[in-house]
């Protein structure tokens, strides 16, 4: 059985939730990553940050993204797969929440990130076009 485990991108890194939004920016760069996991003080996952979050919910409303931090930004119900998990259990977190990107937790800690170019590699015709059309058709 293939797992969360076996195709996340691993070493995926936290971003605490008092970092403001320039800061996010900066570790995307150097990450070279879209998006992070933000954590609260004891490592739990209070949210994702994207570089779209950040334009759109920041810049392009015409705030200082050096003052607002990506806990003031974290919006919703933050959600993660267990690194045991398998690609169905993938899929169906992320079709049924339209996500992209997902977050893998092994004994509390994040391990990684999948992406759905991740999940993509792992999945036949049918399956990337039903979850193309789960997740892309409102958003």
């Amino acid at each position: 059985m293939t797992t969360a485990k076996d195709i996340m991108h691993p070493g995926a890194k936290w971003i605490p939730r008092h970092e403001t939004l320039d800061r996010a920016a900066q570790m995307m760069r150097e990450l070279n990553v879209g998006a992070l996991p933000i954590a609260d003080e004891n490592e739990r996952l209070c949210g994702i940050i994207t570089d779209r979050d950040i334009v759109v919910g920041c810049v392009a409303m015409g705030h200082d993204p050096s003052k607002i931090t990506c806990g003031e930004m974290a919006q919703g119900t933050p959600r993660w797969i267990d690194a045991g998990a398998d690609v169905e259990a993938v899929l169906d977190e992320m079709e049924s929440h339209q996500i992209r990107r997902l977050p893998v937790i092994e004994n509390k800690k994040l391990v990684g990130m999948i992406s759905e170019a991740d999940l993509a590699q792992h999945l036949s015709d049918e399956q990337i076009k039903a979850f193309c059309a789960s997740v892309y058709a409102s958003s």
